[in-house]
């Protein structure tokens, strides 16, 4: 890790992306922190245009800035979608500062917006991983967790209720077949049948006439007296 004079507001630390350029002092907004540099790439020479990494900080269409030297202390700000320093670009001069835009305390990470080009080839293919995309990302998720239970509620409800409903129709079907057997119970006990009292004398009566008694075996005849 490259040594930072101790009059600089500004140290090389580890952050949620790896190293990271952190103020050690407060920093007004509108002053320029560091100076973004590096060998200028004159894109009209093949060789130099071919290069590729990372740290390329195009600053017109014909010079970029290689900044991927050890040198240079820029190359530790990582980006963000909602930072508090942007780039100041000097194209004539070929030079670019990174400055404040915000009032920035000790101990906070500096960053700074890389551009959408930069964004689309590096960033959204992995995700970005700023605070500002974390906290959107932790957002989301809280609100598809909540999501998720309102739903299984509204289906505990519903099956709640359907268990209720069909515990009720169960309920009526019970007490009707309770019901019926009670009413099958009486008629089978004599209760009534046909309007007709069951219980006590079976024997038909016709009218008028008294039921016939039992009939009684003929007497025998009296002996005959002998003289």
């Amino acid at each position: 890790m490259p040594s930072i004079p101790s009059n600089k507001p500004y140290r090389v630390g580890r952050s949620r992306t790896g190293l990271g350029l952190f103020a050690t002092k407060p920093i007004k907004k509108g002053t320029k922190i560091i100076r973004y540099f590096g060998p200028l790439l004159d894109s009209k020479k093949k060789e130099e245009d071919a290069i590729e990494n990372k740290y390329l900080f195009e600053l017109n269409d014909r010079w970029t800035i290689d900044g991927s030297v050890r040198k240079n202390i820029a190359r530790y700000i990582n980006h963000s979608c909602r930072p508090n320093a942007e780039s100041d670009v000097k194209p004539r001069k070929r030079k670019v500062f990174i400055r404040a835009i915000k009032n920035i305390e000790p101990g906070e990470e500096i960053n700074y917006d890389y551009g959408t080009d930069y964004f689309k080839a590096y960033l959204k293919p992995i995700g970005c991983k700023c605070a500002a995309c974390e906290k959107k990302r932790k957002k989301k998720r809280a609100e598809a967790r909540a999501e998720k239970a309102q739903l299984k509620a509204k289906a505990e409800r519903k099956a709640l209720k359907q268990a209720e409903k069909l515990a009720k129709a169960d309920s009526k079907l019970k007490d009707k077949l309770k019901a019926k057997a009670e009413q099958k119970s009486k008629k089978l006990n004599g209760h009534s049948l046909n309007g007709k009292h069951l219980n006590g004398n079976s024997r038909a009566r016709v009218a008028g006439k008294k039921p016939a008694g039992r009939k009684q075996p003929p007497s025998a005849p009296a002996p005959a007296l002998q003289a």
